[in-house]
């Protein structure tokens, strides 16, 4: 009996281990079901569950619209509200013809307004040259860079199919060459021409059309952030439509896809969840354009060093002429240096912006890292950037899949060599005898912010697998940055220029803004008045006086016109979509604010004559237009009413003061000063 109960007994375990294991080869198969075909449907799910790192702390509830402060600090600017976007063609436009002179193959270098820059050129070139356009080749979202196989250069970035249906009435687009020119180019057969920046149209009109018709090909490499004029010369046929189609191109055509899209909507929805506008600042802050404008001495330590190296190696190339060591304390005091996160904090709340006000922070690089947004981050609690609004996991679903690098370490040599040369060295020679030297150790290099290589060698070492991947992943960062700088209530700069001194991300930026919503909050200060403010206040910077407010106040106001108007002569003829009007750009009034305009004329038709826009908006977009005559006019008197602007500087937690004698609670004279402001500022 007992012998009986055993074998019952095992038999029975067998049986439930056998279960355990088929179950078990059943859940791997589901997990590896799941994993496959229902990634999306888990990254939606972790966004839903994730704590982000972002808390938002506010002191108070936000103006109300009605309030005086919202409108000076989030108001429209309002002698910009004429101002409407236009890019469609105006008169004769011919149709794209279905013969073309040839193909035209483009390969594009440099980081990401310059990538912009230079396929709206491109384009631009294609419909001057009759041309059909393969889709650009951007070198640095190659498969050869370590980024996911799943994306084709192009469509790394941007959604191609937006790009070809978008252009389908101005240039014939097609994704790839015919297979005879395919093969010829990798034969390296057809003609390449390395355009350099701004070429005038009549360069390709000459030389590069003639190539064209004979050999039906031919390859432009553009490296400098531009192949085209800014400003087309006059007697060009068409010059106009031609800088139209550069619009429609920027502003319609080129859509970053999908997934990037989706993260940046996302984002932006996490910024405006609290119910408050928000401030987007860019620093500008790159090594390139340090070095370029010799700015090393803004900084200390090893980023002291790593400008320098940076200029060195610009001059030796030609793309900086002068003197290695430069006076950075001048060049600030001359506007050639960024404006520092410290300055642009103060300047913000001297304008009157609170401690709680949210500020997101772009860039796919900040010179110095979060050091030196520390000071920033001390003004105002609410600073945020994309990595505290998204999670690493969203962040890396729109990098794609993308395959293990292989360590770039020299790999241990076998055992069998080790012994043969342990058995040579034996065997050799009388002692005592040298060794040879070991092998040099392999170097790893922080690309965040220690540079070992600074302080052993003059050149910089070749970037690996991983840092071009980084570079890539860089594109999709300000991708993402681009489209919140965009849609942000406010948005200032802290620089204008890159590392060539051509204009940057931010002066995309504006230019876009000021296409798409010329009236939102766009400020440009000046930084050559910036630093003269700041000489004034150096000994006490954070205990300004009244005065000082004031005048920043005064300043910050008047460059929203000013600042736009002196970009037409300083921007445009280095980039044409950093102030893409009056040529994309249309007027429209209605009937109450022409007849106020009628009464002052001076102050709307200096704006309107200063930034040549003259074309009537058609009618279709007039039909569009919602009448605001009643709001207009509570505005004005709630612009000369505004009495709770004083006394806002570095206030928190329901305290004011101003250092130095600046307190003033007197209603007489915030009105006096706000009436200074609006007549300076919309002048």
């Amino acid at each position: 009996m007992k012998g009986e109960g055993k074998m019952v007994l095992n038999s029975r375990m067998k049986w439930v281990g056998l279960v355990g294991l088929v179950l078990s080869a059943f859940s791997l198969f589901i997990h590896f079901l799941l994993a496959r075909f229902s990634a999306e449907a888990i990254v939606d799910y972790q966004s839903s569950i994730t704590l982000f790192s972002w808390r938002p702390i506010f002191e108070s509830p936000l103006f109300p619209i009605t309030n005086p402060m919202y409108r000076r600090l989030w108001g429209p600017v309002r002698r910009l509200e004429f101002l409407h976007p236009d890019a469609n063609p105006r008169g004769h436009y011919a149709d794209v013809s279905s013969q073309t002179n040839g193909f035209i193959f483009v390969r594009i270098q440099g980081g990401f307004h310059e990538i912009r820059n230079s396929i709206c050129d491109v384009v631009v070139v294609s419909r001057l040259l009759n041309a059909t356009l393969v889709i650009p080749e951007i070198q640095s979202t190659t498969s050869k860079k370590g980024i996911s196989s799943e994306f084709k250069s192009f469509a790394y970035l941007y959604n191609e199919e937006q790009f070809m249906a978008a252009l389908a009435k101005d240039v014939k687009v097609v994704k790839t060459l015919p297979k005879n020119l395919k093969w010829a180019r990798r034969k390296k057969e057809i003609p390449s021409f390395k355009v350099r920046y701004s070429a005038s149209p009549y360069y390709y009109l000459n030389r590069v059309l003639v190539v064209l018709k004979r050999h039906s090909v031919v390859e432009l490499v553009v490296s400098e952030g531009g192949c085209l004029q800014a400003i087309l010369p006059p007697q060009l046929q068409h010059n106009e439509e031609l800088q139209r189609l550069r619009c429609r191109v920027a502003f319609h055509a080129l859509r970053f896809r999908q997934e990037v899209q989706e993260l940046a909507t996302k984002i932006l929805l996490r910024l405006r969840a609290p119910g408050r506008p928000f401030i987007a600042y860019d620093p500008g802050m790159t090594r390139d354009a340090l070095a370029y404008h010799g700015c090393a001495e803004l900084f200390q330590d090893v980023h002291t060093e790593l400008i320098q190296h940076k200029r060195s190696w610009m001059m030796k190339r030609g793309i900086v002429k002068g003197k290695l060591p430069v006076n950075s304390a001048k060049q600030r005091l001359n506007g050639s240096c960024p404006l520092m996160p410290e300055e642009v904090g103060i300047l913000l709340r001297a304008y009157g912006y609170s401690w709680d006000t949210i500020i997101y922070v772009s860039g796919g690089e900040v010179f110095g890292g979060q050091r030196t947004l520390i000071p920033l981050h001390s003004m105002f609690e609410n600073v945020v950037d994309r990595t505290s609004l998204s999670t690493p996991w969203e962040l890396t679903w729109i990098y794609g899949r993308e395959a293990n690098l292989v360590s770039s370490y020299p790999s241990t040599p076998p055992s069998i060599e080790k012994e043969m040369k342990h058995e040579a060295w034996k065997t050799a020679g009388p002692r005592p005898r040298p060794l040879p030297p070991p092998p040099a150790r392999p170097k790893s290099y922080n690309i965040e912010g220690w540079w070992g290589w600074v302080a052993e060698s003059d050149n910089e070492p070749e970037s690996t697998v991983m840092e071009l991947r980084t570079n890539a992943h860089k594109l999709l960062w300000e991708a993402i940055d681009y489209v919140i700088c965009i849609e942000a209530d406010a948005f200032i700069p802290g620089f204008d220029r890159d590392g060539k001194g051509h204009p940057n991300f931010a002066s995309l930026v504006m230019g876009h803004r000021l296409y798409q919503s010329a009236a939102l909050k766009t400020y440009r200060p000046d930084r050559k008045e910036v630093a003269k403010l700041f000489e004034k206040i150096q000994d006490h910077l954070y205990h300004a006086n009244h005065t000082w407010l004031k005048s920043v106040r005064k300043h910050m106001r008047k460059r929203l016109i000013d600042g736009l108007i002196e970009a037409s002569t300083k921007s445009k003829p280095k980039s044409f979509l950093s102030h893409p009007v009056p040529e994309c750009s249309c007027l429209m009034h209605d009937s109450t604010e022409t007849e106020v305009h009628a009464s002052s004329p001076s102050t709307q038709s200096q704006v309107q004559a200063a930034l040549g826009v003259a074309h009537q908006c058609p009618a279709w977009m007039k039909s569009d237009l919602i009448l605001r005559s009643k709001d207009k006019d509570n505005e004005e008197d709630l612009d000369e009413d505004d009495s709770t602007s004083s006394g806002l500087f570095f206030r928190q937690g329901g305290e004011n003061h101003e250092s130095g004698g600046g307190e003033s609670n007197n209603k007489e004279e915030a009105q006096m000063d706000d009436q200074e402001e609006l007549e300076g500022g919309e002048r």
